[in-house]
């Protein structure tokens, strides 16, 4: 369990305590705690109180609900007024909320354990620390009552002061025992209020802060937020790729036909418009083919019909340097790891045919249990830097996606070897 600084500091180094900044933090924490504390039982008895009695006219159970979420904002205000004695600040138990409004607010809070761990929070904090607080609060005030005895009777005489019942004061001098008493308190004051102050500590560390169970369900609720958000940027992917394939594309091919029927139509005519005609059909053309690498790009549609090792073939007779594809798969591989899989592989061997030198690439890729492993090496003179500009860190990046790691082995002299594993299953 985390440790307790003011506790720490007390066993450490209990007399260097006494003179160091603790016993003033702890006072002010005891007692800002004690006002607070007070305050917010009250505003959780209101809460209950006309939960209660407005339950009959139906808006009761709004109010109700109100009260049981209202640990929330007190334990906001705790672990920020914690930071007064306890340096190390606790993490926000609370995970991120699925939509905006206040329907999806409530519906996810009250569904979480640390919210009624808050809520529990309350009545500790409304009745048990606020009447140690109170007590504290009447110690550190008589103490400082008596140490302040002789200026007391000398600023009333020739008045009498009475600390004892029957036994009447009326000289500063006969009311240093007052004070010597007044100090020993202040140094009961002293380590109570560290005790003290450390046991509000431990105890709100126990309910307010993150447990394992609420970093788990943080964890999971990334983990499914990252695979949405996969889903949509792959959605977006086939979306703009069928409007440019189903679009512009088929633009460019009427643009191409419309321009073909001048060309027929001017044919054996001298006029100054059939070369122009010509060079347009032309340009269309080269944009035409421009149009279809974009769309391959985007999405191959081979990727599509026939998998990742097809796509990767195809790939292969498109690059500038040879390269050899040894892609042994079993079946067909889940949609976000073969487009994973096939554009880590694209960025692989446009880096290497930008950067290495080589003469030679060579794709393996085999599955190993639940975990694709592919295999890219080239033949170049190695010395591959991620901080670069070499385009390590966004291939990283790339398969960091589905909870992949990439290994590179890239010694001066070469060869550059990049492995690649991405579970099947993420």
């Amino acid at each position: 369990m985390t440790t307790v600084a003011v506790w720490e500091a007390l066993r450490r180094r209990p007399l260097r305590y006494l003179v160091s900044r603790w016993p003033l933090r702890a006072w002010a924490f005891l007692l800002g705690g004690t006002v607070w504390g007070f305050l917010v039982l009250v505003g959780f008895a209101l809460l209950l109180f006309l939960g209660l009695g407005l339950s009959v006219l139906g808006i009761g159970l709004l109010v109700l609900m109100g009260a049981a979420v209202s640990g929330i904002p007190v334990g906001a205000a705790e672990r920020r007024r914690l930071r007064l004695v306890e340096p190390e600040p606790l993490a926000d138990p609370h995970g991120s909320l699925p939509g905006t409004g206040a329907l999806p607010w409530l519906r996810t809070r009250l569904r979480e354990r640390a919210t009624w761990r808050e809520l529990a929070y309350v009545p500790v904090l409304g009745v048990v620390f606020t009447a140690t607080g109170l007590g504290f609060t009447a110690l550190l005030g008589l103490s400082l009552l008596l140490v302040a005895t002789p200026l007391i009777v000398w600023a009333i005489a020739p008045d009498h002061v009475m600390l004892i019942p029957g036994q009447v004061i009326d000289d500063p001098v006969a009311a240093l025992p007052g004070t010597a008493a007044g100090l020993l308190g202040l140094l009961v004051a002293a380590y109570a209020g560290g005790l003290l102050a450390g046991a509000q500590v431990r105890i709100a560390q126990f309910l307010l802060s993150a447990r394992e169970e609420d970093l788990g369900n943080r964890v999971i609720e990334l983990t499914r937020s990252r695979a949405r958000l996969v889903d949509a940027f792959e959605a977006e992917r086939r979306r703009i790729e069928r409007d440019l394939h189903d679009g512009a594309q088929q633009q460019l091919v009427a643009l191409m036909m419309t321009l073909g029927l001048a060309e027929l139509e001017l044919r054996g005519q001298e006029s100054a418009l059939s070369p122009l005609i010509t060079r347009a059909r032309a340009e269309a053309r080269q944009a035409l083919e421009q149009l279809r690498g974009l769309v391959r790009g985007i999405h191959p549609q081979v990727l599509t019909d026939h998998g990742l090792a097809a796509a990767v073939a195809e790939l292969a007779l498109r690059n500038p340097i040879p390269v050899s594809v040894d892609i042994e798969l079993p079946g067909r591989l889940p949609p976000p790891v073969e487009t994973m899989a096939y554009f880590t592989v694209t960025e692989a061997l446009t880096n290497a045919s930008k950067h290495s030198g080589a003469d030679a690439v060579a794709v393996v890729g085999r599955l190993r249990g639940e975990r694709l492993v592919l295999l890219i090496t080239d033949d170049g003179h190695g010395g591959a830097d991620p901080l670069a500009g070499s385009g390590l860190q966004g291939l990283a990046d790339r398969v960091a996606i589905l909870k992949g790691r990439l290994i590179v082995t890239s010694p001066v002299g070469g060869p550059t070897q990049l492995r690649v594993e991405v579970p099947c299953s993420a």
